[in-house]
C-alpha cells in the first residue's frame, strides 16, 4: 500500500474530483496550513486532503456561546473533533490542489481548489499546527457498463434539470457543456444533484464509476419525481451552493 501524508481539512460538505472548492480561511489551524503550502514552489501543487465530518464541528467554538450558544472555547488543530478526530471524519476523502491561495490584509485567506484524486484515510496525527493524514490514494476503476450507464444518467440529468428549471422552461446547463467520459459525469452529476451530505459521501466511496452512475441513475429519477409533484419548488434556491466559510 503506498501512501502519501498531507495536511488535513474536515468540512461539512464533499469534495469529488474535478470539482472546484473557494474557501475563505480564518481559523488559526487553516490560516497555518495555507502560509505552509504557500512554501511550496509555484511550479509543484500544493496539496491538502479533505474529508467530510462525520461528527463533530468544522469551526471550533472560538468564544463562549460561538458558534453553538452551549459552546466553549476550544483550541488545537483537533479542535471540535474530540479526542480521537480520526473517529469525526468519513474515510474516504479527496485530495485538492490550491491553485490560487491570497492573503489578505487580516492574515485570512481566500482560496481556490480543485478536487484531483480520491484518497483513503489511514491515520490522523495533531500534533503540529494543523491536521496532517496518512493517506492511500484510491484508483479510480470503471466497472461493468459504465459507458452506457453515463449516458442513461447525462439524460435523466438534462430532465431533472429541466425540472428544477421551472417555469422558466430552459436547462441550465446546454448539452455541450456535459462531459463524455463516465467518471468525470459520475462526478459532476454528484456535485450537482441536491442531495444531503450522507448521501453525497455514498457517491464519493461508491467502488467503482459504473456502481455510482447506477446509483446516480435511480437517484436523479426519484428527485425528478419529487420536483415533479412539487411545482412551486423555487429552484433558483436550490441550484445555489454556499461557499465554506472556512
Amino acid at each position: 500500500m503506498t501512501t502519501v501524508r498531507l495536511p488535513l481539512f474536515p468540512l461539512n460538505s464533499v469534495l469529488f474530483p474535478g470539482l472546484v472548492l473557494p474557501l475563505s480561511i480564518f481559523e488559526e489551524r487553516y490560516r497555518a496550513m495555507m502560509r505552509e503550502l504557500l512554501k511550496t514552489p509555484e511550479d509543484e501543487p500544493r496539496r491538502f486532503a479533505v474529508v467530510t465530518i462525520r461528527d463533530g464541528h468544522e469551526v471550533a467554538p472560538s468564544a463562549p456561546g460561538m458558534p453553538d450558544p452551549t459552546a466553549v472555547p476550544e483550541r488545537g488543530p483537533a479542535a471540535g473533533f474530540g479526542a480521537d478526530p480520526a473517529k469525526a471524519f468519513h474515510g474516504i476523502g479527496c485530495i485538492a490542489d490550491a491553485a490560487t491561495i491570497r492573503e489578505r490584509a487580516d492574515g485570512t485567506f481566500e482560496v481556490l481548489a480543485t478536487g484531483t484524486t480520491r484518497v483513503r484515510l489511514v491515520s490522523v496525527d495533531a500534533s503540529g499546527p494543523f491536521l496532517t493524514a496518512e493517506l492511500e490514494e484510491l484508483p479510480e476503476e470503471p466497472g461493468d457498463e459504465a459507458g452506457a450507464l453515463a449516458e442513461g444518467v447525462l439524460q435523466a440529468f438534462k430532465q431533472y434539470q429541466k425540472r428544477l428549471a421551472g417555469a422558466r422552461e430552459r436547462s441550465l446547463t446546454t448539452g455541450a457543456d456535459l462531459p463524455d467520459e463516465p467518471s468525470v459525469v459520475s462526478y459532476l452529476v454528484a456535485a450537482a444533484i441536491m442531495l444531503d451530505t450522507p448521501t453525497k459521501q455514498r457517491l464519493l466511496q461508491a467502488p467503482d464509476t459504473a456502481s455510482r452512475l447506477r446509483d446516480e441513475l435511480k437517484l436523479l429519477r426519484s428527485e425528478t419525481a419529487i420536483i415533479r409533484n412539487l411545482p412551486s419548488l423555487p429552484a433558483s434556491e436550490l441550484t445555489r451552493t454556499p461557499t465554506s466559510l472556512n
